[in-house]
């Protein structure tokens, strides 16, 4: 009766979780939702796999590659695996703490020789017993340790999921600079021979007489100046796909995936959503994983103020010892009782702990605010980027024709000798100029429509606990450990945005 009141008197210091309210969240709506949306065509993209509004084989098969193989992701999924067994430790802290089998034997030889007197004696003593401890959550310490291991293994989940959001943004944007620094490459040397073909003119016009040796020394540099630019290209041209076969876990070198990419970039003139950018944002994993700190943290709040009280625990005992010594009885010993253990005096240890616990949990509360800020700051950007480079399209396709033709005609009245040579280079570093910045803006604008769908936390999904970690890992931490059904239960959903603690994961 006495135990049961006890559990009933049971209490849970601390304060109990609330998600930080982010007050101007429900109203806020970037004003250029109704640029970046199609509301014709909002269906026909999922977030999950925004990826695919670029049509590109390639892509998706490189995204997918990356997925299955890239390190980052692994060590996101192997730490899942560890916040579940860390869960299980706090778990266990329900039960007996302390459930011990001791025993001993000794044996002893006791001899004794002179003055007449020779005596052997020897005897063996042997004991062995079985201790319990159990410390009663009187003041829920235990439980919000559970609450606080829980939280954290959400925040695990969603951690991953951010990871796959991230990683999908990397992979795209990485495969889109390649092919736009190919395609910039392509186009310096394209000028390049145009140029060429004028060198080759204004020596021959030189030869016979009939121009000046500083047009074919204007010629001359222009053309090795256009043709210095590839070097650098190619320089960069290799860092993004080694940066690119990282991601994919390969080492430096050729990756025969870019050999079938389309040489032209694709036209993709706007993004398209499905939801106002509030309600995705509030949906995004790294927003969710920041609350799940929160959650955490909150809970060592109630497990600091427990070291104010009393621990409160149920001992038990029993021990069993002999002896072979002649007239040494065996003996069976039991016992139980409550124990109390009480640190009245801390000289403000405890106080400040909690003080400590509480600093930490408003630093975690402001960095779910400034990281919902930054999430915020990133949509309006993206769609921003996304808006004007659109816009700047159409005037670079239109300025580039224009230098194109004003090449023809410059070069044309050169070589009849109705205009000097000075309107052919500049004619030639017009067309290289707006053909660059032309090439260069529709890079631009894929790259912000890549970064519109990961500020708006597109990119991943739920992924099932096979899938990880490769099974060979798996395999082998097997072998190393007992990971019991660690490998292979099913993981919980993290819910979603929620006014308390959603209880403990199973």
């Amino acid at each position: 009766m006495a135990f049961a009141g006890l559990l009933a008197a049971c209490t849970t210091l601390g304060p109990d979780y609330r998600e930080p309210e982010v007050s101007w969240l429900a109203d806020w709506q970037t004003d250029l939702y109704g640029q970046v949306a199609n509301p014709q065509q909002q269906a026909a993209v999922d977030l999950r796999f925004w990826w695919q509004v670029f049509d590109d084989p390639t892509l998706n098969e490189l995204i997918e590659t990356a997925r299955r193989v890239n390190p980052g992701l692994q060590i996101a999924g192997l730490r899942i695996l560890e916040s579940r067994a860390q869960l299980g430790i706090a778990g266990s802290s329900l039960y007996p703490q302390r459930q011990q089998v001791s025993g001993e034997a000794i044996y002893t030889d006791t001899r004794q020789n002179g003055g007449g007197v020779d005596n052997d004696d020897s005897f063996a003593r042997y004991q062995t017993g079985f201790d319990i401890g159990w410390e009663l959550d009187f003041w829920g310490r235990f439980r919000r340790g559970i609450e606080s291991a829980d939280a954290a293994f959400f925040a695990s989940i969603t951690n991953q999921q951010d990871v796959q959001v991230l990683l999908a943004a990397q992979v795209a944007d990485l495969y889109f600079s390649y092919r736009t620094t190919r395609a910039l490459i392509e186009i310096a040397r394209k000028n390049a021979d145009i140029q060429r073909r004028s060198l080759e003119i204004t020596e021959r016009l030189f030869r016979g007489g009939q121009q000046s040796e500083l047009d074919l020394q204007q010629a001359k540099a222009q053309y090795l100046t256009t043709l210095s630019s590839v070097p650098p290209l190619e320089i960069q041209l290799t860092q993004v796909r080694n940066a690119l076969a990282t991601l994919l876990a390969r080492p430096p070198g050729d990756i025969p995936e870019l050999a079938t990419a389309a040489k032209e970039l694709p036209s993709v003139p706007n993004a398209e959503i499905d939801a106002i950018p509030a309600r995705l944002l509030a949906r995004r994993p790294d927003i969710r994983t920041a609350a799940w700190q929160v959650a955490a943290q909150s809970a060592q709040i109630g497990i600091a103020e427990a070291d104010y009280y009393p621990a409160i625990s149920l001992l038990g005992t029993v021990n069993w010892s002999g002896s072979t010594a002649s007239g040494v009885p065996d003996t069976t010993l039991l016992g139980a009782g409550p124990s109390l253990t009480w640190n009245v005096f801390d000289h403000g240890r405890i106080a400040n702990n909690v003080r400590l616990q509480d600093a930490r949990l408003q630093q975690a509360i402001e960095g779910f605010q400034n990281r919902v800020l930054q999430a915020a700051q990133e949509i309006d950007s993206a769609a921003i980027s996304v808006v004007k480079t659109h816009e700047l399209e159409a005037m670079l396709v239109q300025s580039v024709a224009a230098a194109e033709r004003s090449l023809e005609l410059a070069t044309k009245l050169y070589v009849e000798g109705y205009a000097d040579f000075s309107r052919v280079l500049d004619a030639q570093r017009s067309v290289f100029s707006q053909s660059t910045n032309e090439l260069a803006n529709r890079g631009n604008h894929i790259s912000a429509i890549i970064s519109l769908y990961k500020a708006l936390g597109g990119g991943w999904q739920e992924t099932p606990i096979e899938q990880l970690v490769p099974e060979s890992t798996r395999e082998t931490m097997r072998e190393r450990s007992d990971w019991g059904d660690l490998l292979t239960a099913p993981l919980p959903v993290p819910p979603e945005a929620s006014s308390s603690y959603p209880g403990a994961a199973k």
